[in-house]
């Protein structure tokens, strides 16, 4: 028997912030929504965002607090989804290492996350 993959967690100072944000970006439904704890809940896995009060927003790409994780979401159409996504509270970052396959975003607590044309019909060759 296997552990069944339920999904990263992302620590923050609202959950319930994050959680909004997220759900505007990607879907999903917030299926568990109290002070400490928000889950945004997809077909296959959730993402959990959890209070941390001693939280500290990324740095990137400014090693001083490194970014831990981030998220990757597909996009074919980068410059539509990028207005979507800061639309909905997202901030471009200052450095984007690869603009035409991924853009690089903050979300509202500061962690980093990429929309990318990776494995989609608009992607690079060597992703499809």
């Amino acid at each position: 028997m296997t552990a069944r993959f339920w999904g990263p967690t992302l620590d923050c100072p609202d959950p319930l912030e994050l959680g909004e944000f997220y759900q505007r970006v990607a879907g999903g439904e917030l299926t568990v929504v109290t002070e400490s704890f928000v889950e945004l809940r997809f077909e296959a896995f959730s993402l959990g965002f959890q209070r941390d009060l001693n939280y500290r927003a990324p740095t990137w790409p400014d090693p001083r607090v490194p970014q831990q994780a981030h998220l990757d979401f597909s996009a074919e159409d980068l410059d539509a989804e990028q207005a979507r996504v800061v639309a909905a509270g997202a901030t471009p970052t200052a450095v984007q290492p690869a603009p035409d396959i991924f853009r690089v975003f903050l979300d509202p607590a500061g962690h980093p996350f990429c929309l990318t044309t990776w494995r989609t019909p608009a992607g690079p060759p060597e992703s499809r």
